[in-house]
């Protein structure tokens, strides 16, 4: 199959279920939102060493948010829905919280839930408001409140959606990966964790040589070990870059990696597309690159 001219090869992306929480962080502008949002989003590229996968879901418009102010919505993804609980509360009082003029709000309809104490910081002075037909806590801090939804749903959701991108050199990979992340940051409900949405040291499971490793380079996708090792890659490949994406469901993921997949091969280039996937051995998704039209 080509797309584009490009070659899509008959493979699949192996993805798995994870929990997720979508917040809605709002500010008096666009900017302190999205810098709020951005570090609440911070080193969570993979849980193989980050304490969660999150990222910046979309920008809101005014009357997409519950106060009618700018806002950003984010997703946070854990495998476990206890971690999940801790990490949302750990970087909504420590990013949000602090951010100036910001509050938060739970953007996930769902049948499960948890609470977050944030109310806490408030030190007795806190106090329950009705607000935007919201039950809210107010906490007094020095430019005047925070306000957040103590109450965040929760749901199952996949992550480890991905591509890999086949470059005959490095800055027409990296074009291509950007050109994908873009198209795919302009939908709802997924994610792209990695910094700038773009995988540059793909890994795999465990380690042939070091045992007390949890992931290690992907060897067989690395140019310079194609002598080395047994490799998929053609002569002509000189860079090979990931697009890993996170989703709140199996379609979600497969939408993204088709519009990302059509952006990508329009870079001149790109001399293919696959996709990472371990033998069928990690994940319950499999997602066909073919299926995806």
């Amino acid at each position: 199959m080509h797309l584009n001219g490009v070659e899509i090869e008959d493979t699949y992306a192996e993805a798995f279920p994870m929990f997720l929480s979508r917040l809605i962080v709002t500010a008096v502008t666009k900017k302190w939102a999205f810098e709020a949002a951005k570090e609440a989003t911070g080193f969570a590229t993979s849980i193989i060493g980050c304490p969660a996968e999150a990222g910046i879901e979309r920008v809101l418009k005014t009357d997409e948010t519950p106060d009618r102010r700018p806002g950003v919505s984010i997703l946070i993804f854990h495998v476990s829905k206890k971690k999940l609980k801790e990490q949302v509360l750990e970087r909504a009082g420590n990013c949000v919280l602090t951010a100036p003029s910001c509050s938060l709000f739970n953007g996930l309809d769902s049948d499960e839930s948890f609470e977050i104490k944030l109310r806490y910081f408030g030190d007795g002075f806190e106090k329950k408001v009705e607000k935007y037909g919201k039950e809210l806590w107010s906490i007094p801090i020095m430019s005047g409140e925070f306000l957040y939804e103590e109450k965040i749903g929760v749901k199952r959701g996949v992550g480890g959606g991905n591509f890999l991108i086949f470059a005959e050199n490095e800055m027409s990979g990296l074009i291509a990966a950007e050109v994908a992340v873009d198209a795919i940051s302009e939908l709802e409900g997924v994610i792209t964790p990695f910094v700038g949405g773009i995988v540059s040291a793909g890994s795999k499971v465990g380690s042939r040589k070091y045992k007390f490793m949890k992931a290690t380079t992907n060897e067989k996708f690395c140019p310079s070990l194609r002598k080395e090792v047994e490799s998929p890659l053609p002569e002509d490949v000189k860079a090979v870059y990931e697009i890993v994406i996170n989703g709140v469901s199996e379609e979600a993921i497969k939408k993204a990696m088709k519009i990302g997949i059509e952006s990508a091969t329009k870079v001149s280039g790109v001399l293919r597309i696959s996709a990472g996937n371990y033998g069928g051995n990690l994940g319950k998704y499999i997602i066909n690159l073919h299926d995806l039209w």
